[in-house]
């Protein structure tokens, strides 16, 4: 499945993906043949992607192929070892949690995943955690602390799930004790909005003292189908919502909510997970040497006066 814009991409890819198959390596002229073709691929996909509006990269971050948390953690991580429930009522399938290697480095890795299959995604709520599954989030990054472990989020949820359970078993408190917990913890924290980042379901995976985001993810304090709702009454008013929120990453480096932009392979992750997977390491490991640099009340102090300053403006 691909979007309406990129019809003429997937038709260029599959005719590459054709040429791979009908000829074999060794063939000069046909191997020329076949890098002209992936130029061309690679050139009308800059055109194409460069040129998207905020509405078109909300479809983007949501797009089916496009990595997910659990995909990253296997091209990203060795020996990753996954931890279940929140020693209070269950597990939360949609949050994972666990650790693992970063190269030689032991590492905390947290993350929402949304699911590929009809089946996982019922099973993983659709990336729409309860509150066990931020309950899970926080033993696992105390964990992480007790051990001097640097912690690395991935957000990728439309909003934390607002079912009556979720509501009795204390889905608000939950959220707020992660954002208290993650604020606080004496280790590098780095977070990375690899694809939707919604609301306060985000949020509480989102405080680090560094906030990465791939160039065609969103973050948002509302959905734009809920903002257009709210303030238009009219679903048809969705891509003047998406320009109002300022919910790509480009505009949120301007407010200065996230640090830095990952850039995506061919103009978009889903065309190769593995390149993606390498582009977002790299940035891991640099912010990571900057931060194991500073001792743990420096992280704290700057993680908290990174937030402090968010918000801040002069009344004319």
């Amino acid at each position: 499945m691909y979007l309406d814009f990129e019809k003429e991409l997937q038709e260029l890819n599959q005719k590459v993906q054709q040429f791979k198959r009908l000829y074999a390596l060794g063939d000069k002229e046909k191997e020329r043949d076949l890098r002209k073709l992936q130029r061309e691929f690679r050139k009308k996909a800059k055109e194409i992607y460069s040129r998207l509006d905020a509405w078109e990269k909300v479809l983007l971050a949501r797009h089916p192929h496009r990595p997910h948390t659990l995909d990253y953690v296997s091209l990203i991580f060795k020996n990753f070892i996954e931890l279940h429930g929140d020693r209070y009522f269950g597990d939360d399938k949609s949050i994972v949690a666990g650790f693992a290697y970063l190269d030689h480095m032991p590492v905390a890795v947290i993350g929402q995943e949304k699911g590929r299959t009809t089946k996982e995604k019922m099973e993983r709520n659709f990336g729409m955690p309860h509150p066990e599954g931020y309950r899970k989030a926080i033993r696992v990054a105390k964990l992480a602390e007790s051990y001097r472990m640097p912690v690395i989020t991935f957000i990728d949820t439309p909003g934390a799930y607002p079912g009556i359970g979720a509501e009795e078993r204390g889905q608000s408190e939950a959220i707020a004790q992660s954002l208290y917990v993650f604020s606080y913890l004496r280790v590098p924290t780095i977070a990375v909005v690899i694809g939707e980042g919604g609301s306060g379901g985000a949020l509480a995976l989102g405080v680090a003292n560094r906030v990465l985001m791939l160039e065609n993810a969103i973050y948002s304090v509302i959905s734009p189908e809920g903002c257009a709702a709210i303030l238009w009454k009219d679903q048809s008013k969705l891509k003047e919502a998406s320009r109002a929120l300022k919910l790509t990453a480009k505009d949120l480096l301007k407010l200065g909510v996230i640090d830095e932009i990952v850039p995506e392979p061919l103009g978009a992750s889903h065309w190769d997970h593995r390149r993606s997977a390498r582009i977002l390491k790299c940035f891991l490991r640099k912010h990571l040497r900057q931060l194991l640099s500073k001792d743990a009340e420096q992280l704290v102090e700057e993680r908290i006066r990174k937030y402090e300053k968010m918000g801040v403006f002069v009344e004319a």
